[in-house]
This record gives structure tokens, C-alpha cells and sequence, in this order.
């Protein structure tokens, strides 16, 4: 990208060489179109890799400044065909400059699975959003109220627009709905019926013989004798009687998973490896009664401090599961 923007520069150079003939205002030229670009797009991607999002400056002078560059190229042109070359030359830089940045920033999402750009764009849309629902409930002008309520639908479409996480968090949770429904549909289809015994027939215990009784079946009355109990052991009131306490089940710490897996304990805040990854879910998913699922898991990764991407964390859930069925 850089070689990209760097010819565009060097034919920029040549085509105001050739109509002044002075090398210091061809300089000029190509230093305020596309050096001021080239500086813009460095600062760009160095925002980009710091996880943080650009101003709009930046943003906007990535494409004006080619442009003036390309109007003043056509403007020095002698001919038409020479206005058209002029032109399209400096957009080389701007074309580079963008690719660079989005490539930046694809790269951070996929590494951190944090969009700072979309949550710039949405925390702006969600702020105007509450400005407006606000005015039209509270304004004093029945006209601006009206206002303030069409425009909040007009912003109700653009919540979430282009941030592929919400998208990937909303498949997730029609996922396990989905799956739910599935098991339910399956437990009432294949089901054991449990068999009951036929209408009216009841059964009854067999009668007890007893020793001297004088029919077959006929049970004594219950004498007072029959009913003292005498107890088997004896406490003596002198010794204390010692409550047995069961034994305390420990959790299984995140060092000793990793221990177990043969892989360095992960860090909060460091790279993961894609075992440390899986080490990092199975601890978490089983640290509440029932396991969690791979939404909660992801939101208690995240919560803890962790990173990894969000394509890679996937990829070790799918790992985790598939090695639980294979225990299974």
C-alpha cells in the first residue's frame, strides 16, 4: 500500500514538473496532497492499533486533501486528456491511506474483538437518541416534540449499524433459543410413557401370620408393652456427641486446569494461545451450577479481563464442546 502511494506520489510530481518546470513547486504539490495524507493515515493506524477511534479530521482530510490535490492538478492541465491524468493520480495515496487503516482495524477486532470505531459511531447515535426521546416527551413546543419523535425513529434504525459483534451476540442468543426449543420438541417426542396400573384394581398387602392368633390373617390388638421401644445404644450424658462435617468440595483453580493441559497459566490483559483460550472457557463455564452457556462465558471473559478475538474464542468453544461430547 505504501509502494501503492508512493508512485501515485512520484507521477504527481512528474505531471506539475511538466507544466512549471521547477521541482520546488512540484514538491509542494506532492507534499500537501500526499504527504499531508500519508501523515494522516500513520495516524490513523496508530489510533487504530491503540484501540481507539479517530477523530473526524482525520477521517475527512484522508479524502480532501487528494482531492485538492487532483482539482489542482486539472486546474495547471493544458489539455483535457491531461486534466483527466492530473486528476486521477493523487487518489493513489487516498486509496492507500484507507486501505491501510481498515486493514489496521480489522486487525485489532480480530485480535482484542473490540470495534472501536462502531462503538464510536453507536455511542453517538444512542447519545442523540436519548437527546430526543427526552425532548419529545418534556419539550415545552408541541411542534418540536413532533420533531424529536420522528427523528428518534430515524435514529432507532441506525443503533448497531456495522457492528459485527452485536450481529454475532444476536445469532448467539436465537442460537440457544433455537437449541432449547429443539430439546423440548425431541424430550416430548421421545419420551418414555410410564405405565400405570389398570382402573380398579388396587394391591393389597399380603396379611402378616401371627404366632397364636386365632384365625389366619387376624392381627392382635396393640398391647402397651408392644409399644415401648427400647433403645440399642446408650449415650452416657457425660461424653459430648461430635457432629461429623463433610468434607468441603474445593473449586478446581484456573492454574491447575492449566497444569492439567501442560500449558503456561493465562494472564488478564496478556495474548492467549488458542489451549490457553480453551483452558480460560472450561474454567469459566464451570464455575456456576448449571454450566454456563457460550454467551454467559464469553460476557464472564470478558468481564475478567481477558483477550482474544472473537473468531477465536468461537473456534475454542467449538473445541471445548467437541471434546465434552467425546467424553460423553
Amino acid at each position: 500500500m505504501v509502494a501503492f502511494g508512493s508512485l501515485g506520489a512520484v507521477g504527481t510530481y512528474s505531471n506539475i514538473t511538466s507544466v512549471f518546470h521547477r521541482s520546488a513547486t512540484a514538491l509542494g504539490v506532492v507534499s500537501a496532497g500526499e504527504g499531508a495524507t500519508l501523515v494522516l493515515a500513520l495516524v490513523l493506524v496508530g489510533l487504530t492499533m491503540l484501540g481507539q477511534s479517530s477523530p473526524a479530521a482525520v477521517r475527512v482530510g484522508l479524502w480532501t486533501l487528494p482531492a485538492v490535490a487532483s482539482l489542482t492538478g486539472a486546474a495547471v492541465a493544458k489539455t483535457t486528456t491531461e486534466a483527466v491524468v492530473f486528476a486521477i493520480t493523487p487518489m493513489a495515496m487516498c486509496v492507500s491511506a484507507e486501505g491501510m487503516g481498515l486493514l489496521a482495524r480489522r486487525i485489532v477486532v480480530y485480535r482484542t474483538g473490540v470495534d472501536a470505531e462502531a462503538q464510536r459511531r453507536n455511542a453517538a447515535v444512542i447519545q442523540k437518541l436519548a437527546y430526543h426521546r427526552a425532548r419529545a416527551a418534556n419539550h415545552p413546543d408541541e411542534d418540536a416534540r413532533k420533531d424529536s419523535e420522528l427523528e428518534s425513529w430515524k435514529l432507532a434504525k441506525r443503533v448497531g449499524t456495522g457492528d459485527a459483534l452485536l450481529g454475532s451476540h444476536l445469532v448467539d442468543v436465537q442460537r440457544e433459543r433455537m437449541t432449547a426449543g429443539a430439546d423440548a420438541a425431541l424430550a416430548g417426542m421421545f419420551a418414555l410413557p410410564v405405565t400405570a396400573p389398570a382402573p380398579g384394581v388396587t394391591a393389597a398387602p399380603e396379611p402378616l401370620a401371627v404366632e397364636g392368633a386365632g384365625e389366619e390373617g387376624v392381627t392382635p390388638p396393640v398391647t402397651e408393652e408392644d409399644t415401648q421401644v427400647t433403645p440399642e445404644f446408650e449415650t452416657a450424658p457425660s461424653e459430648p456427641v461430635t457432629a461429623v462435617t463433610p468434607p468441603v468440595e474445593l473449586p478446581v483453580t484456573l492454574e491447575e486446569i492449566a497444569a492439567v493441559a501442560g500449558v503456561p497459566a493465562p494472564a488478564v490483559g496478556e495474548p492467549l494461545t488458542d489451549a490457553q483460550l480453551v483452558v480460560v472457557l472450561r474454567h469459566l463455564r464451570y464455575l456456576d451450577d448449571p454450566p454456563l452457556s457460550y454467551r454467559q462465558a464469553v460476557a464472564a471473559f470478558r468481564e475478567a479481563g481477558f483477550v482474544g478475538g472473537e473468531q477465536r474464542v468461537r473456534r475454542a468453544w467449538g473445541s471445548l464442546m467437541s471434546h465434552e461430547e467425546s467424553e460423553a
